[in-house]
């Protein structure tokens, strides 16, 4: 049936701040959904209270909300707005928890509002567990020996029924929040304690273990007709035990029997139809016993998911997008098939490529965190990666997640540590996968391994190819290779720096070399979701080793944006908002946008974002060879972070312009010394600093400088390794650990200004003129990360000559760095001086915020200035703030229950929300100033 023309406006709404378990992969839908809606000329209003995310922009919406998610705010939506329908399912479980608090409050019902996507019943049968159980049971579909519990008693009752081992499984949670293992009974009451006070309404399901079981996902998508498709097969590395949104998966499945794939499909449409009478997306989770392949289900999710986004990617199938259309009344076959564009989006891709997924942890900012990976989700974001293989994918994967690995090992960052490995394996971690590895190097034999981490012998064994090729390798030198062998390396995904390695004394740019003399290059094949059936439209590609080369550059200009890789704590959805603006402002600046990235959950990997995706690592042998076919005007490198950054000196070396700020300005900047010198310079002041290459030095230094110092390392961001020391035990400490987590790094000591209030500048300079973006003040003294710190814009307490201290500084910093762009300076306050902390030549965490609070489109202007086809005098710029508004950090210490809560100099946030304030009468504000003047008086 075609749209349902009564509806006119669609509420959706957001996910909130990025926490562990609920990251940017429901921004990426909500955006996707939003655009799709008003494709079809339907008023989209969105709420999401978090300003870091493209979501919020007003590229995607009607009407934004950057409100607090709960029903009041909802209610007031609805009072102020004529909306037609909600749509919950993009914005995960907060959405869906939010949409069932206002049906029960009757506030749909009060306003007129249809819930469209999913039915409020439908949540219910599947967020409850023991509903999700009966209603399994009634159609025949297996699921784990279990039962319900609301109180102390019948949990313990039913454990005595089911036996150990265990799984509880608390109701209405987000990422196994609450969850976990029960091995023996002694540890049962703490672990039941923990699941019923975890759940809202205090309920569990206590349920039979199947560790060791196979773990597999379906992405459904059903019409009101009832016509459903199966989008993509989803195999997790990992065996069950492991919470899905740690284990590294692989798409399509790859040790599936088509008998056990098609009684799967069969019994998750039979699911989907159960849960009632909806149109949307749907994702349902398997567990197959690898003995018999005895099918049960896990849960049923009846909205975009984690996965939801990943499966899009690697099928290049917009489910949120056409979900959002089904929503509305559509049907599939009604729909164009967004990458043929001559064929309906009612059918199912195929892949003739493997998607590898990730995850990428932070435990390093969680000192004295459980590491162990089991039922509560614990990674902050992910990389995708495609190859022609599973192994080739893989190590693209590890080429992309930031952790300076060259690959899947073959890099002199193996363990040698037989204990430490056997115990990694069975207790497994984020470094699982490259133990697996490195066991196989040592000879411990494959069967070992499959014993005791349980993973089919099918992905052991291709990971133990890996080994044999090292070894074959080792037997020759650079000049005699032969050629058929050095392109089975390139095929298997082993970069240039890995062969430079496993040969010895020889530079990745002569292996480069070599094997472009042989002719061994990379080639680009289309995503096209149906294995070339039909051609493809959509400028969609990733790398791997052919004949045939896909990907035919045009005679455009060209520019390309470096993406900012996987999310992580320092690094996050602010620089894909970034990125995303970059590539609009080329686009409507008349050159053609390229963007390369790896991380499946953001925007800028949407395949019609660019004008070209490259969905690659963000790693300099594939930016290089895509560099060299595209051959650009530039590349922007300020929008994506430290990733995007690190490239910069690779890129000046080979002569390659940066679009922006200089290569050499920004190293001013990062370099402490030359940075300093600069102050210096300018008559700026600064707190006393010294630079040190060991502890000797560093005690020399902070005796000169004079405790309390600030112990960091050059080039890092998110506050790595920063801490504030008092004396020379200490120190001597701080800079070992520092040295040995980050080898061949300089430590920068500086003179840390206690009970200072620390503040913010942003602005963007064209080279002649500095425009101001926003100067905030921090809640928190300095000595506390600014990521960690609610900042407050405009400044509230500041007085007029420090304001203006900060302006001038800036725009004489901005001047003499030569930037061409944006500049973040942060700043600390002490007796009315202004001392300059640090200044960074791009993007920063904060612009986003400042551009949403002031309604002003401060990155795509920044881009033009960057491109060099606008002044800012070309810009009228009006700021609409009327009052304050507050950026506050969120944290997700709730996964580490054992981590202290204290914050310092590295930062240890997941995300951020956004709050407006009228005046400083209100509480809120009130409480704030508060804090401030007891943070300062400490």
């Amino acid at each position: 049936m075609p749209k349902d023309t009564s509806i006119r406006s669609v509420l959706i709404i957001g996910s909130g701040p990025i926490i562990i378990g609920q990251a940017c992969e429901f921004d990426y839908s909500g955006s996707q959904a939003a655009l799709s809606l008003k494709e079809e000329g339907i008023e989209v209003s969105i709420i999401n209270s978090n300003p870091a995310t493209i979501m919020t922009d007003k590229v995607i919406g009607d009407h934004v909300y950057l409100w607090p998610l709960t029903v009041d705010s909802i209610e007031q939506i609805l009072q102020e707005r004529k909306i037609d329908a909600v749509l919950p399912t993009m914005g995960g479980q907060t959405a869906l928890n939010l949409c069932i608090e206002a049906s029960e409050r009757g506030i749909w019902d009060k306003y007129g509002v249809r819930v469209i996507g999913v039915d409020v019943a439908a949540i219910e049968k599947t967020e409850n567990r023991e509903a999700f159980r009966q209603l399994m049971v009634d159609i025949g579909v297996g699921v784990a020996t279990s039962k319900i519990a609301n109180s102390f008693l019948e949990g313990k009752e039913a454990a005595q029924e089911i036996g150990y081992p265990l799984v509880i499984r608390p109701s209405y949670t987000l990422g196994g929040f609450g969850g976990g293992f029960v091995h023996k009974k002694e540890e049962f009451d703490q672990a039941l304690k923990r699941g019923l006070e975890a759940s809202p309404t205090h309920e569990v399901l206590v349920e039979q273990a199947v560790l060791g079981w196979k773990e597999y996902e379906l992405e459904l998508l059903r019409d009101s007709n009832d016509n459903v498709i199966i989008i993509c097969s989803i195999e997790n590395f990992d065996p069950m035990g492991i919470h899905t949104g740690d284990s590294i998966t692989v798409a399509p499945a790859m040790t599936l029997s088509d008998r056990c794939y098609q009684d799967m499909r069969n019994q998750a449409i039979k699911m989907m139809r159960a849960i009632g009478n909806f149109a949307g997306g749907c994702n349902v989770q398997f567990s197959v016993n690898p003995d018999n392949d005895e099918i049960i289900a896990i849960e049923i999710n009846p909205r975009v998911s984690r996965s939801s986004a990943l499966a899009s990617k690697a099928t290049g199938y917009p489910i949120a997008k056409i979900a959002a259309k089904l929503a509305i009344g559509y049907n599939l076959d009604e729909l164009e098939n967004q990458i043929t564009k001559t064929t309906s989006a009612y059918f199912e891709p195929t892949l003739d490529y493997v998607i590898v997924k990730v995850p990428r942890w932070n435990f390093d900012k969680f000192k004295g965190a459980n590491t162990e990976l089991g039922l509560q989700m614990k990674s902050v974001g992910e990389v995708m990666a495609i190859g022609r293989t599973f192994i080739e994918a893989i190590q693209k994967a590890c080429q992309s997640l930031e952790i300076g690995r060259a690959g899947l090992g073959a890099d002199g960052k193996h363990n040698r540590n037989v204990e430490e490995i056997m115990n990694g394996l069975e207790h497994a971690s984020w470094n699982r996968l490259f133990l697996i590895k490195d066991a196989m190097s040592m000879g411990v034999p494959l069967e070992s391994i499959r014993k005791v981490t349980r993973i089919d012998k099918w992905f052991l064994s291709q990971i133990h190819e890996l080994v044999q090729l090292e070894t074959e390798l080792k037997r020759y030198s650079l000049n005699n290779v032969p050629k058929d062998f050095l392109l089975t390396l390139k095929q298997k995904g082993f970069s240039d720096v890995q062969i430079s390695y496993l040969l010895g004394n020889v530079t990745e740019d002569e292996v480069y070399e070599r094997r472009k003399a042989l002719g061994i290059r990379r080639v680009y094949k289309m995503v096209d979701t149906c294995a070339a059936e039909f051609a493809a439209q959509t400028p969609y590609y990733y790398s791997t080793f052919e004949e045939e080369n896909e990907s035919i550059p045009s005679d455009k200009k060209k520019v390309i944006v470096l993406g900012s890789g996987p999310n992580r704590i320092g690094q996050g959805i602010e620089f894909d908002y970034s990125c995303v603006h970059g590539l609009l402002a080329a686009k409507e600046t008349g050159f053609e946008a390229i963007m390369v990235n790896c991380n499946p959950e953001t925007v800028s990997t949407d395949f019609n974002m660019a004008d070209k995706l490259y969905f690659e690592p963000v790693f300099w042998e594939h930016v290089r060879e895509i560099i060299e076919l595209e051959n650009p005007i530039g590349v922007i490198v300020q929008l994506g972070g430290q990733t995007a950054l690190k490239m910069a000196e690779k890129l000046h070396e080979k002569g390659i312009k940066i679009i922006g700020t200089s290569y050499n300005d920004m190293d001013v900047a990062e370099d402490r010394g030359r940075f300093s010198d600069l102050l210096k310079e300018l008559e700026i002041p600064y707190p006393k600093y010294g630079v040190a290459e060991n502890a000797e030095e560093a005690i020399v230094v902070a005796n000169e400088v004079g405790y309390p110092v600030l112990v960091r390392p050059s080039y890092v961001l998110g506050g790595q390794g920063m801490s504030i020391v008092i004396n020379d035990e200490d120190l001597e400490k701080a800079v070992v650990k520092l040295l040995g987590d980050l080898p061949g790094n300089r430590v920068l000591i500086d003179h840390f200004l206690d009970r200072a209030e620390e503040t913010e500048s942003d602005s963007i300079c064209d080279g002649e003129d500095v425009h101001i973006v926003g100067l905030m003040e921090h809640i928190e003294p300095a000595g506390i990360h600014s990521g960690d710190s609610s900042a407050v814009l405009p400044p509230f307490s500041l007085s007029e000559k420090v304001m203006n201290d900060m302006e001038t500084y800036s725009k004489k910093i901005a001047k003499a760095l030569n930037v061409i762009g944006l500049l973040n300076i942060q700043f600390a306050v002490k007796d009315e001086k202004v001392y300059v902390i640090e200044a960074n030549p791009r993007a920063s965490r904060t612009v986003p915020f400042i551009a949403k609070a002031y309604d002003v489109p401060y990155i795509n202007i920044a881009a033009k200035v960057m491109l060099g086809v606008n002044k800012l005098k070309d810009f009228t710029i009006e700021r609409k703030l009327e009052g304050y508004a507050i950026k506050e950090p969120v944290f997700s210490f709730y996964k580490f229950p054992e981590v202290t809560k204290e914050l310092g100099p590295e930062m240890k946030s997941t995300g951020e929300a956004i709050r407006f304030i009228k005046d400083t009468e209100d509480p809120y504000f009130r409480k704030l100033v508060k804090d401030k003047s007891m943070y300062l008086s400490k």
